[in-house]
């Protein structure tokens, strides 16, 4: 009888759990037989210091010294920043420099503003309208420079004079790029027609960006088109115009390009600017040393401009 028992018992037993799934064996990951990843940033870092750095740390170091492009040169300390802090020349072009590019940063960004808020209008030929007003930043500044040239004849009866002859003001007829008190103005007035347009583009970005419900709050709230401006778009607009007034004083400061080409720095000295000086004293006076000096109080000169303006068109987009 306990044997029966032990048996019915055994054949109550549960059964076994079953089997748990097999395992999949862990990937290995597939070795790399190019080499670390860091190994392909080399040629392009190369590159950068044979193009870029060696150039700059070798201007520097040109710029203490007397080298003539030619044969031996020797370090001469601070003498050349002490030649161009009593160089009347290198000071006149410093002034014209300054002078050219507050024109250029307050005109061509207003010009630019109000050729936003025109083609952002919902006119019919307001997308004809952008690409015939950006049209002039994609013509080689070479090229602009001989245009303007020809607008800027001095014959009576060529350019901008005929215009104003046939027009009955001829009285007003000038000599633009001779008169040493005009010529100045008129590379200004050059640099602008050409650069208005990119202006214009990234204002036109800013004014896309402004959503038709705050203007619609604003005219709720009875604001006029000169109030909705001042409270609502001009604020708005901050991020363009850091950007626009940036990208304005840089090209001013380094102006080289319409000057040389339109004037070549005269007449005299009238339309000399930093870039031209330094691009002289290289490549036709053989003063190699001096002209890196200029290039190197330059470049200072353009960071810290652009470092000041930097931090305060921040702050006032902050407080926008």
């Amino acid at each position: 009888m306990t044997v029966t028992r032990a048996s019915s018992v055994a054949t109550a037993a549960p059964e076994s759990s079953p089997a748990a799934p097999p395992t999949r064996p862990a990937r290995r990951r597939p070795r790399n037989k190019l080499g670390p990843p860091w190994l392909f940033v080399v040629p392009a870092l190369l590159c950068y210091a044979a193009i870029v750095l060696y150039p700059s740390i070798a201007g520097v170091v040109y710029a203490f010294t007397d080298w003539t492009g030619l044969g031996d040169w020797s370090f001469v300390g601070f003498r050349n920043f002490d030649t161009l802090l009593h160089d009347d020349q290198t000071l006149g072009a410093l002034k014209n420099t300054l002078l050219l590019t507050v024109a250029i940063v307050v005109v061509q960004n207003g010009v630019g503003l109000l050729l936003a808020l025109g083609v952002h209008a919902r006119i019919k030929s307001r997308m004809l309208l952008r690409a015939i007003f950006f049209a002039p930043v994609v013509v080689s500044p070479v090229m602009v420079a001989f245009l303007w040239k020809y607008v800027y004849n001095p014959a009576p009866d060529e350019g901008l004079n005929g215009l104003l002859g046939a027009v009955g003001l001829g009285s007003l007829r000038q000599d633009w790029l001779g008169d040493p008190s005009l010529a100045l103005w008129s590379v200004a007035a050059m640099v602008v027609w050409q650069n208005a347009g990119y202006s214009m583009v990234i204002f036109l970005a800013g004014l896309e960006g402004i959503g038709k419900d705050v203007r619609e709050a604003a005219t709720i709230d009875g604001a006029g088109p000169v109030a909705r401006f001042r409270y609502v778009t001009w604020p708005l607009l901050a991020p363009s115009t850091t950007i626009n007034v940036m990208l304005s004083t840089i090209g001013g400061l380094k102006l080289f390009d319409q000057v040389f080409a339109a004037t070549g720095g005269g007449p005299g000295y009238a339309t000399e600017t930093l870039s031209t000086v330094l691009y002289k004293q290289a490549f036709v006076f053989g003063r190699y040393g001096y002209s890196t000096a200029v290039a190197l109080v330059l470049a200072l000169f353009v960071a810290a401009v652009s470092l000041v303006q930097i931090r305060y068109l921040r702050a006032r987009e902050d407080s926008a």
